[in-house]
């Protein structure tokens, strides 16, 4: 039988927790949040943002210089007196934003069904160019 000598760290735990504010996930959080596919179809596009654990209630919507933003908030419940957190990854709000161009707000329909918001707008209208006769004297 061999006897092998362990390093134990004992800030260990804390250190794999630190490590996560180096890694480049960390500064692209928006890469696990609101997971969104855009599809485009003849009338126009449609945004299908996953929201998994919100309400209808929690989300909010709004428009602002052909920018459609995003953003969803719960209530953080304090139940557990006895524990404190170590690490806690799971966010209690959110928020993205996509670019929509020329829409105008009643024009945009929203639906929220088994924690997916779906966000249907229409295309803009193309916009032909203006031709201006001048007049020779």
């Amino acid at each position: 039988m061999r006897n092998y000598i362990v390093k134990r760290n004992p800030m260990g735990l804390f250190d794999e927790a630190f490590d996560e504010f180096f890694k480049p996930t960390f500064y692209n959080m928006d890469s696990t949040v609101m997971k969104t596919d855009i599809k485009e179809s003849k009338d126009g596009y449609t945004l299908e943002i996953e929201m998994p654990g919100y309400d209808k209630n929690d989300i909010h919507i709004s428009m602002e210089d052909g920018y459609v933003s995003v953003s969803a908030a719960k209530e953080e419940k304090e139940e557990d007196k006895e524990h404190r957190y170590i690490r806690k990854e799971r966010s209690v709000s959110c928020s993205r934003s996509y670019y929509v161009g020329d829409v105008e707000e009643k024009d945009v329909k929203a639906k929220f069904e088994n924690g997916v918001l779906t966000l249907m707008f229409p295309k803009p209208q193309e916009k032909l160019p203006e031709k201006h006769h001048i007049a020779i004297e």
